[in-house]
């Protein structure tokens, strides 16, 4: 069947195709299709960079603008006076490259690794569900053909991935304002970058002067790369709590042979539809769900961090109340890419205790400073737990109780080795 519609053989119209993959299907779009499934069927697997790299920068470039010396000058200008305030009020170290002001198109080429990355668990499920449904389904005399559709399976299957997820990421490029925008690390090497045309959209809804936006922006970016910096362990624990979650989904191949049986290629729709609703992915499994709230957990964390300092730092804009409430519209109501995202990958973006986060955030520094609240980030295993979430005030009352000299409260394992010392005649006393 992919043979004939790609030789021009088949009833069924190509642009139905595309679109029942969730991809353009203007005549330019559908060509493009066409020649990368042809390039698919002569070998590969799983998701080409290259694929999701070219799609994304072709959606990005679509509505793209040229910035403007004036504009360059003044987010500049911004990103200077955001290292200042922010130097008020964190503890964490300077970036050590400058901040960087990015096209749509530059920042799709920038995250696109980490995009493919993190997508490539649930490409890999798609694939093996493909081949295992063909494996079972095919009459014994057709099972010598089965390794070569098998491999012509996972080219269609990580070609059509690879151009949704660059589809997806272009569309995004239209819709972040900075690197950490979305609240995972995309840039390498903790650097900053804000999209002049999309902060400039960005404040064209809102009643305040440009530059009190492009400070407010400039702080909350500054704010998140200077905190990866300064936590080194927290990239790459991020990224593999997102990549650890993402090998576990797995395909409802029972459903997808239904679709496949049932399927009428006059009326792509219903594919469509199992596609983006998510109907294919099976519930989560206990284990998922206990790793999803560990990663929403630290997100939370994360973005609760950045809106407290945000909230210190940026008290002098007369206007900020009003972008801090913009920004936590979008947050609130995500967009039309994030939605696909969820679907490709499973995953939402948005941390769902980001509020009981920056509650506490807030309450430890009103107990102990700044200084403090920042060192909580030095190791993974004393950053704020879920429980501190829900109670912010055992946590106070230890860091409280540490700041005023007394000895630290030792924790199950931590007694244990003390008792051991004892026991063993060392009798050593404790030493924080």
């Amino acid at each position: 069947m992919l043979r004939d519609i790609l030789s021009g053989a088949s009833s069924m119209d190509p642009s139905q195709l595309a679109g029942a993959a969730g991809l353009p299907s203007d005549p330019a779009s559908v060509a493009a299709l066409m020649s990368q499934l042809q390039g698919a069927l002569r070998g590969g697997g799983g998701i080409s960079s290259d694929v999701a790299l070219k799609q994304g920068q072709d959606r990005a470039a679509a509505g793209q603008v040229t910035t403007t010396p004036e504009q360059r000058t003044q987010l500049d200008q911004a990103f200077h006076i955001a290292a200042l305030w922010l130097d008020d009020v964190i503890s964490v170290a300077e970036l050590t490259t400058e901040p960087k002001l990015m096209t749509r198109k530059e920042w799709v080429t920038a995250t696109m690794p980490i995009w493919s990355q993190l997508a490539e668990p649930v490409a890999t499920s798609i694939s093996d569900s493909l081949t295992r449904v063909l494996t079972e389904q095919a009459p014994e005399e057709l099972q010598g053909m089965i390794a070569n559709a098998s491999q012509v399976m996972r080219s269609i299957g990580g070609t059509l991935f690879a151009m949704q997820l660059g589809q997806v990421v272009g569309q995004l490029a239209s819709e972040v304002v900075s690197g950490g925008d979305v609240g995972i690390p995309l840039l390498s090497d903790s650097q900053a970058a804000l999209l002049p045309q999309n902060v400039a959209e960005f404040g064209a809804g809102l009643d305040v002067p440009a530059d009190q936006v492009q400070i407010y922006l400039a702080v909350r970016e500054l704010a998140h790369a200077r905190l990866f910096r300064h936590a080194r362990w927290l990239r790459l624990h991020l990224i593999s709590s997102i990549t650890d979650f993402a090998h576990g989904i797995r395909i409802d191949s029972e459903r997808l042979q239904d679709l496949a049986e049932g399927f009428d290629p006059t009326n792509p729709e219903e594919l469509r539809e199992a596609m983006v609703n998510g109907s294919l992915i099976p519930p989560k499994t206990e284990g998922q769900l206990a790793a999803l709230a560990r990663l929403e957990t630290m997100l939370a964390l994360v973005e609760g961090w950045v809106d407290v300092v945000t909230l210190e730092a940026t008290s002098r804009l007369p206007r900020a109340d009003a972008i801090a409430e913009m920004v936590k519209r979008r947050r609130a109501s995500g967009g039309p890419a994030e939605s696909a995202f969820a679907t490709l990958v499973g995953l939402e973006l948005r941390p769902r205790r980001l509020r009981e986060a920056a509650a506490m955030w807030q309450a430890v520094t009103d107990a102990v400073g700044n200084e403090a609240r920042d060192s909580l980030w030095a190791h993974p295993d004393i950053v704020p737990s879920s429980a501190d979430l829900d109670d912010p005030k055992v946590l106070v009352e230890r860091l409280t109780s540490t700041a005023a000299g007394a000895p630290p409260v030792l924790d199950e394992i931590d007694q244990a080795l003390e008792d051991l010392l004892r026991d063993d005649g060392t009798d050593r006393p404790h030493e924080a």
